[in-house]
């Protein structure tokens, strides 16, 4: 089986899995404390911009979209975000269980815009039972969103404005940021000056396991690591993102691996284009959406594995191709010529 159903299918990239050998030795205290967190922080507050930003290693996305958003809500506050963000569909209630709410907004092609903000908090405060309602606190939006679409550098400076225009903070989902840094005009320093937290994908992009979070609002960050160790999100051997971290921000490792990856969908998106097949979504990142009938998906399961998406009508579905580090160009040239094939 050629797998093209996520990006986290396998292990690590081999220059983290170097780097994590060759330190296998060592001994350093625990809890993201150590001399490789230490550095690595240093390394992305640097490429930020943001010298006095906080920065924090967890091991996996939904106990970081959990955590920050915990952070930075008042017992009463919920969390706007698309109807079709990981947090609103992908984490089993994982938001709602910190006792806040998901605010769904009915996004275009994965992504919400500033009128949208605007319009739901205006209508709020319209409301005269308002202070009976649960209280819009934050924005959230990943980039790219769960449909592959990413967001223009003028987009997310609108989305800013409107946030800041109701004081809600803005919190960027970065799973796979890797792919819409490659996608997008938008660059680290961007989030960094226009997001009051986001974070960079590892678990998506290469890493065995971790992401590393922004913040570049100090109320969020205020004692953020004892909710990180009550939430379970302080990884006791730290130094194992620390490590990690450095080699991903290495020369721009992380920038490498995501031109890798989008440039290897693009192919995939040519040869669909090229033959007709319509796409759920014009995606320009690592995940691609042919609509397909479901006789020639079930043929191309038999050798290729990829994600079901939606059910488009009776004959017709959507399925979901997505590239990796580890994509590799034989399995993609076969995968290839069995589309032309069609």
């Amino acid at each position: 089986m050629i797998r093209f159903e996520c990006d986290y299918n396998t292990g690590a990239h081999p220059k983290i899995l170097e780097a994590l050998v060759n330190t296998n030795g060592e001994a350093h205290p625990g809890y993201g404390t150590d001399p490789h967190c230490e550095r690595a922080r240093a390394m992305l507050r640097e490429l930020c911009q943001a010298p006095e930003a906080g920065v924090h290693f967890l091991v996996g996305g939904t106990q970081t979209n959990a955590t920050v958003i915990a952070a930075a809500l008042r017992p009463h506050q919920g969390v706007l975000a698309p109807d079709t963000g990981h947090i609103n569909v992908h984490e089993c209630g994982a938001i709602e269980a910190t006792g806040h709410k998901v605010l769904a907004l009915p996004p275009t092609d994965g992504k919400i815009t500033a009128r949208q903000i605007d319009d739901f908090c205006q209508n709020h405060y319209d409301d005269p039972s308002w202070d009976c309602m649960v209280q819009p606190g934050m924005v959230y939006i990943s980039h790219p969103t769960e449909l592959g679409t990413v967001y223009t550098l003028a987009e997310l400076e609108e989305i800013h404005a409107a946030a800041r225009r109701w004081k809600l903070p803005l919190f960027v989902d970065g799973a796979r940021l890797v792919a819409g840094l490659a996608a997008s005009d938008i660059t680290l320093a961007d989030l960094a000056r226009l997001a009051d937290a986001f974070y960079l994908g590892g678990t998506k992009a290469g890493l065995l396991f971790g992401e590393a979070v922004v913040f570049t609002n100090p109320a969020i960050d205020f004692e953020f690591r004892c909710l990180m160790k009550q939430k379970g999100s302080m990884l006791a051997k730290g130094r194992l993102l620390g490590v990690q971290f450095e080699a991903f921000l290495e020369d721009n490792l992380f920038l490498e691996i995501g031109k890798k990856e989008v440039a290897q969908a693009m192919r995939i998106r040519q040869v669909l284009l090229d033959k007709g097949i319509p796409l759920l979504m014009d995606s320009p990142t690592n995940q691609q959406f042919p609509i397909l009938p479901n006789q020639v998906i079930d043929k191309l399961g038999e050798k290729y594995s990829y994600e079901f998406w939606c059910k488009v009508d009776e004959g017709r579905s959507a399925i979901r191709f997505c590239t990796s580090w580890s994509t590799r160009d034989e399995d993609l040239d076969a995968l290839l010529a069995d589309l032309k094939a069609l």
